[in-house]
């Protein structure tokens, strides 16, 4: 045997001898058993969470209550110690016992997180503004009065300055004028709901002003809204910033839709919506122009 096959062989029993058992790939690899149970715990532990979350919201709710009632109670005995102002101390616990109770029962069973009803809403935009491209619509966002139908309507039109559609079933409008879609828009059902709490003011600054106070205090959909309105133009511009459902130039995103949807029913008229960064003023502005 030569020198070099000695040297061929010695290499080989080194290798051989180096090698161990966790040089296997299949022993590498991550035990599926194992995975599926880490996965598991992890769905529970975000489970978890969320109870944990909710539950925490509706204690807070319930302390305030708690705090109320109290606050009602010393008054009342108050009022049994200090007969001189007695009148305003009973006044004062029966209002504090009555917002107890109210808060007490009207404390939310469940808790939607903004960002799971953003996620929501995306899908839903990303779907509108993809068959509006698709089908080569413009840009023009105009909201209508009922006509044939009882609700608001939003029209999305083929052509510039289109022929307002007097059939507003839709979805799909045929006449040569006013070629176009129609959609229910997202802010209808908020504006059902706002009007279950709240008496629509019937001038321009009023419901303006209505609408910008419910996306902050209601609906909690901005941390502000800042309603101005231009009389001579019949122009009303919102300020909107700290959107909680991200940006606000997306297909009928419900803050534009809510307030947009609003002005029509209250004032009757359509509304042309446009949305334009707010620059220094705030994070978005929102334009209603009012038509006809």
């Amino acid at each position: 045997m030569s020198t070099s096959d000695t040297d061929i062989d010695d290499v080989r029993a080194e290798t051989a001898s180096d090698a161990s058992p966790t040089d296997d790939p299949s022993d590498e690899e991550p035990d599926r058993t194992e995975l599926l149970a880490t996965i598991e715990l992890l769905r529970e532990e975000n489970r978890r969470l969320r109870n944990e979350y909710a539950r925490a919201r509706q204690s807070r709710y319930r302390n305030t209550a708690l705090g109320l009632a109290a606050l009602g109670i010393a008054a009342v005995f108050g009022a049994v110690v200090f007969p001189d102002t007695r009148g305003v101390l009973i006044a004062l616990g029966a209002t504090g016992l009555f917002g107890g109770v109210l808060t007490y029962y009207l404390t939310p069973e469940r808790v939607v997180s903004a960002t799971v009803g953003e996620r929501v809403y995306a899908a839903a935009g990303a779907n509108g503004d993809a068959l509006v491209d698709e089908l080569g619509l413009r840009d023009d966002r105009i909201y209508l009065p009922p006509g044939d139908t009882d609700a608001v309507r939003l029209y999305v039109p083929r052509y510039a300055d289109p022929e307002l559609p007097v059939d507003r079933t839709g979805p799909i409008v045929t006449d040569e004028s006013g070629r176009g879609l129609l959609f229910e828009p997202t802010g209808r059902p908020l504006f059902t709901e706002f009007e279950r709490t709240t008496d629509p003011a019937e001038t321009p600054v009023g419901i303006a002003t209505q609408l910008a106070d419910a996306l902050v205090e209601a609906f909690e959909l901005a941390d502000s809204v800042d309603p101005d309105v231009d009389r001579e133009h019949e122009r009303i511009t919102f300020a909107v910033s700290g959107s909680a459902f991200g940006d606000l130039d997306r297909f009928d995103h419900p803050i534009p839709s809510f307030v947009a949807v609003g002005l029509v029913t209250v004032l009757e008229r359509p509304v042309s919506l446009s949305v334009t960064a707010g620059g220094e003023r705030a994070d978005w502005l929102v334009t209603c122009q009012l038509e006809g």
